[in-house]
């Protein structure tokens, strides 16, 4: 798949070409918590609570986020999901673009990254634009969202018409949000940061190595 410049839009790599949207989540709910090792877990199913707020703990310190399902559907059943299951725990905002946005949700478990590389979600209709501070779920084009998530740092209703959807917003910690780690900018090829094949194929390993500074989060629960 080529590489999208940010210019335009938030790349994302590694969507099979023959992907197939998974199972529509289902109203009732499924008991346990999900595992993230196994995407196909009924778990998964559970649909999301029409609103909900999640904590992320990081190494930069808290920030709360606030979830409306009426605003992406099928964004925020996959979000409550991931969260539940522990997916994101240990997870690194692995792209973050100053006056842009910061990127996360590719796991430091490559075998975790292959589970979940095709089981995309359907497309949500735009409700919400990209404005500073909705938090929005990367795609690489139609029926391609799987686990990456952005964080708007400006206005960037300009994405819209592409297609990406917000389903949260942050409402506590912003200033958390702002003060990630930058320095590394753009990701290869257009800039020095994270290759997100080598990431796929390397894992946590690879950014510990070559992006020590890029910052982490410790734990996401649901409040």
């Amino acid at each position: 798949m080529r590489y999208i410049p940010y210019s335009s839009v938030i790349a994302l790599t590694f969507v099979g070409a023959c992907a197939k949207p998974a199972d529509k989540p289902v109203a009732e709910a499924v008991g346990g918590v999900p595992d993230f090792h196994n995407p196909a877990d009924p778990a998964f199913s559970q649909q999301a609570p029409d609103s909900f707020r999640v904590r992320f703990a990081t190494t930069k310190g808290d920030f709360v986020i606030a979830v409306h399902r009426a605003w992406a559907p099928h964004g925020a059943d996959r979000f409550y999901g991931l969260v539940r299951s522990g997916f994101y725990d240990g997870v690194r905002f692995f792209r973050v673009i100053p006056g842009f946005m910061a990127q996360f949700g590719i796991h430091g478990d490559t075998a975790v990254t292959v589970a979940w590389r095709q089981r995309v979600i359907p497309d949500d209709p735009v409700r919400r634009s990209n404005q500073r501070g909705l938090v929005t779920f990367a795609t690489a084009g139609p029926g391609t969202r799987t686990t990456q998530i952005f964080i708007n740092y400006r206005d960037n209703s300009r994405l819209d018409s592409d297609g990406f959807t917000p389903f949260a917003e942050v409402v506590e910690g912003m200033q958390v949000v702002d003060g990630l780690y930058g320095g590394y900018g753009e990701g290869a090829p257009q800039g020095r940061g994270p290759d997100q094949m080598r990431m796929h194929i390397e894992g946590e390993k690879y950014l510990a190595r070559q992006f020590p500074k890029l910052d982490k989060i410790k734990k996401v629960t649901v409040e």
